[in-house]
């Protein structure tokens, strides 16, 4: 089968790999299209961990095409997701209920072969099934959907908060239908891409603010009196970080969401978060949330209608890496039957 294989920092090459005898507990699962996004990225720039020789992608769906002999009632064209993540069970955080920060977690497409491939071999309880509703396409996003909805449980909105979003990108953009679900009466959402924030407001956003135009801190002043109830970084940037800490209200929540690069670094005044008393939260990555992801996205409460997605087949990978990378799409899918 085709892979798109990870070897070494800045080594990704496609390539032909034979697929082995499935084990009991797993099935084979034909990929119909897999999310690139900024994990990826990393991994492929030598910024993130990873355990290589290793075929990317974890952002995933597909169709069953052959199951072990205990398949966990999963048979052969099931339309499934997949989540990436598997956990030990037995660290001190697997039996304190915190799977996803297990000592041992390893990560399909990071640590094991992945989505960017004709065929993955994926555990049966790694898998999920969709509702006839969902496309194949949507399956890809269920991932990505999966880690904002954790962080929208960390950020606790309450009805009626002001939130703003730093970053319009897949994860803003989810953020921000998320957040208004939860019941925020305003989403601001601060993204310098134009086209970008055409989308925010076509999907909701109560105000959207360029931030090489404006200054940011002096527009939420003026649109919220005293600050956003809850602030979520998402550009993954030292910049925003800092910047994140300054526009939540006394009281108010801040969560960093994004992921910067390793080694980057803030500085933060311990009195002013004394002082404001803030609450500041990381989220990393989805425990347990994949069942209400697919429901969301079942019962049309998230949309990917207006987000810019473009597809790719494997050979083209590093077109759909460098689309990502230079801000040229919300989503690149590897589509392998392109």
């Amino acid at each position: 089968m085709k892979v798109a294989l990870f070897e070494k920092p800045h080594q990704l090459k496609v390539t032909h790999k034979d697929l082995r005898k499935l084990n009991e507990d797993e099935v084979l699962v034909k990929v119909t299209a897999c999310g690139v996004c900024g994990t990826d990225l990393h991994i492929v720039e030598g910024s993130s961990r990873s355990s290589p020789p290793v075929v990317l992608g974890h952002e995933y769906g597909g169709i069953i095409t052959d199951v072990g002999n205990e398949p966990n009632g999963f048979a052969p064209g099931d339309h499934v997701a997949v989540d990436p993540n598997i956990a030990c069970g037995t660290c001190f955080y697997c039996r304190r209920g915190d799977v996803h920060l297990c000592k041992n977690l390893r990560a399909l497409g990071v640590d094991i072969d992945g989505g960017m491939a004709e065929f993955c071999i994926v555990p049966s309880s790694q898998l999920y099934r969709l509702p006839s509703t969902l496309t194949l396409e949507q399956a890809a996003f269920i991932e990505p959907l999966s880690c904002a909805v954790h962080g929208i449980d960390r950020a606790q909105i309450r009805a009626g908060d002001t939130v703003v979003i730093l970053g319009g990108g897949t994860v803003g953009l989810l953020m921000l239908q998320l957040a208004t679900i939860s019941g925020a009466s305003r989403v601001i959402v601060v993204e310098p891409v134009e086209w970008k924030r055409g989308i925010a407001t076509r999907i909701g956003a109560f105000e959207v603010l360029d931030p090489t135009v404006v200054k940011v801190f002096e527009c939420i002043m003026d649109l919220t009196g005293e600050g956003a109830d809850v602030v979520i970084e998402c550009a993954g940037r030292p910049e925003t970080t800092s910047l994140s800490l300054t526009l939540a209200r006394r009281g108010g929540t801040v969560e960093w969401f994004g992921v910067c690069p390793l080694g980057a670094t803030v500085q933060v005044e311990p009195n002013s978060v004394y002082f404001k008393e803030l609450t500041i939260v990381g989220s990393y990555v989805n425990p347990h949330t994949f069942d209400r992801s697919i429901a969301l996205i079942a019962a049309n409460k998230i949309s990917f209608r207006d987000f810019v997605i473009d597809k790719f087949p494997l050979d083209r990978v590093h077109e759909a890496l460098k689309s990502l990378a230079e801000g040229k799409t919300i989503k690149s899918l590897i589509v392998p039957t392109l």
